[in-house]
């Protein structure tokens, strides 16, 4: 393997353990702080880790309509997608809520292949139903018992951030194909960071002082500073090596999760829930262990 391809992998594995670790996170703040109000301070701090290439974008000549679609498809990655995560860690744990967000490459194959836009195997096929599997057995022993409700909430809240994601992961590629990644990467956090402010402010958040303690600042600046180092790592290895070797490594976020969970924040590592991670990593191993046929 080349030495460059080597480095992009590590820089994907590196945005997987991140992915992991921002949950647990969020986890962390989200009883003090609203879900749009999070999201807004999360990509804040983010999108000035971008300013040099949102600098360099000004050499770029986007098309009005291109640079439209940009903004809209990064509202949702952004916007959408983080808030619908942050509100579904009200009812369900750090741990479950990556096995299910860990569901978004698969979501993203099968999305590309409706679309014509890569082909879905068997062993595709199977690994999507292998991570479904995982999922139903890690949330099962909690779904239906007295907090059914409040578990069936955030796990639709949470599986529609994913959607989220592996959509705006589909549409994207014609204008990452068009223009530079960086400059599209930061003109969209940008949108999503205008477009959170609004909601941030129906939540009190430009008015009321959050009831965060000095860790829960620190907890939302780091959270910040690593979406933003991971999502340039993110779009840099993407530029080295296949998608699907890259997408793979999500699978790092429920395993990293599981374990700063138990550390962190006092969860339960479940007999359903380590089978539920090993159906998801199995599923994600046996659908992304070839490289995808591009249209």
């Amino acid at each position: 393997m080349k030495r460059q391809e080597t480095l992009a992998l590590a820089a994907a594995a590196i945005t997987g353990v991140q992915v992991g670790a921002a949950l647990v996170a969020t986890r962390f703040v989200i009883q003090d702080v609203g879900p749009a109000s999070l999201a807004f301070l999360r990509y804040a701090v983010a999108v000035l880790c971008l300013i040099p290439p949102l600098l360099m974008s000004v050499r770029t000549r986007f098309a009005l309509r291109d640079l439209v679609v940009v903004m809209a498809l990064g509202i949702v990655q952004f916007g959408v997608l983080i808030a619908l995560l942050n509100l579904g860690l009200h009812y369900i744990s750090s741990t479950r809520a990556a096995l299910l967000f860990a569901t978004f490459p698969l979501m993203t194959m099968v999305i590309a292949a409706l679309l014509g836009r890569e082909s879905l195997t068997g062993k595709k096929a199977a690994g999507v139903v292998l991570t479904i599997v995982g999922v139903g057995i890690a949330l099962g022993e909690r779904l239906f018992s007295e907090s059914a409700s409040g578990e069936w909430v955030g796990a639709v809240l949470v599986l529609t951030a994913a959607l989220c994601g592996a959509l705006c992961s589909v549409l994207y590629r014609p204008y990452l194909a068009r223009y530079p990644t960086l400059p599209v990467g930061a003109w969209a956090m940008l949108a999503s960071v205008v477009f959170l402010s609004g909601f941030a402010g129906l939540e009190g958040l430009f008015t009321e002082t959050p009831r965060l303690g000095a860790k829960g600042w620190i907890v939302i600046l780091c959270i910040g500073l690593s979406s933003g180092v991971a999502y340039v790592l993110w779009l840099w290895a993407l530029k080295n090596t296949t998608p699907t070797r890259v997408t793979v490594f999500l699978s790092l976020s429920p395993i990293t999760a599981a374990l700063l969970g138990v550390g962190i924040l006092g969860e339960h590592l479940t007999a359903g829930v380590l089978l539920g991670l090993a159906g998801v990593v199995a599923g994600l191993w046996l659908a992304t262990r070839a490289v995808p046929d591009t249209k």
